[in-house]
């Protein structure tokens, strides 16, 4: 099994002609079964158009009834990416996962208003994206890096996402699914909720958690995996260097008043049971260790 997306999902681009949209379009429909996951491109400017044989429609409802895509993934400029959000939402898809980086925090308050009470599902936005390995990616990472495997991943950090599926891939582990759910301060899938689908999925093992100063997110879901939680978890804080009060990488890590800290994210955590390092370059050794 595989949390998210597998083989069977099928996909379409918002702002599939954008050189963005273009690129990893195509470097998704090359990887595992992408070939029959990507079933159609949104353009409202170019419907009837075909990108490497894939079809453009001119609204996402349009492309849902035509080809059957459950799921978007959006490459939309910053200004207008949150309105592609809730064409989504509004077609009621399965799930919605926004690439794009530097939305207008209000643009997406108002989105996560308004998908309050839907079905959809949002991750991101200014995320990687999704990826089953040997199945399907969704999203800029890297595909040759990633596979098949019983260790789940979930991060705050693309870099890092990448660098805990690396190191992972060293020690001869492969992933169940790998989500970067992106750093923004409003967003859609916090950890807790890829964290429960993790311990609901009899292929995931044990779960790779990455998070970034700023916020509680990280202590909230520590607090639920001592709780619920029935596979180890190796834990990681982003941005461990970070003075107070300054803003490090995502827009979402601020650190205020104290709270939020690198320090005391990393202790809730260890209080709650997971095994953490201070140090990126271990996360892999760690989590085999406790696989063993």
């Amino acid at each position: 099994m595989s949390i998210l997306i597998d083989k069977n999902t099928r996909v379409m681009t918002q702002g599939i002609t954008g050189k963005t949209g273009q690129f990893h379009t195509k470097m998704g429909k090359e990887y595992a079964n992408g070939a029959n996951g990507y079933v159609a491109g949104v353009n409202p400017k170019k419907p009837g158009e075909f990108y490497e044989g894939i079809p453009i429609f001119a609204t996402v409802r349009e492309a849902k009834e035509q080809t059957g895509a459950n799921v978007s993934v959006i490459y939309v400029p910053p200004p207008f990416a949150a309105a592609a959000i809730d064409e989504a939402v509004d077609a009621d898809l399965d799930l919605v996962i926004c690439i794009t980086e530097g939305i207008p925090v209000r643009d997406m308050i108002r989105t996560k208003y308004r998908m309050q009470g839907r079905r959809t599902r949002l991750i991101g936005p200014n995320c990687p994206g999704v990826i089953t390995p040997d199945e399907l990616k969704i999203g800029i990472m890297p595909g040759h890096i990633h596979k098949k495997g019983p260790v789940g991943v979930v991060s705050r950090s693309g870099t890092l996402t990448y660098e805990a599926v690396g190191q992972l891939r060293e020690q001869n582990l492969g992933q169940s699914s790998c989500v970067g759910i992106g750093g923004d301060p409003v967003n859609g899938l916090k950890h807790i909720d890829i964290m429960r689908l993790f311990n609901d999925d009899p292929e995931t093992e044990a779960v790779i958690m990455v998070g970034e100063i700023g916020g509680s997110d990280e202590e909230e879901c520590a607090r639920w995996i001592k709780q619920h939680m029935r596979k180890p978890v190796v834990g990681f804080i982003a941005g461990i260097t970070a003075p107070p009060g300054k803003r490090m990488g995502h827009a979402g890590a601020i650190i205020s008043g104290g709270k939020g800290t690198a320090a005391e994210k990393l202790a809730v955590m260890e209080e709650c049971g997971i095994k953490v390092t201070r140090n990126p370059a271990h996360m892999g050794k760690l989590l085999k260790s406790v696989l063993k």
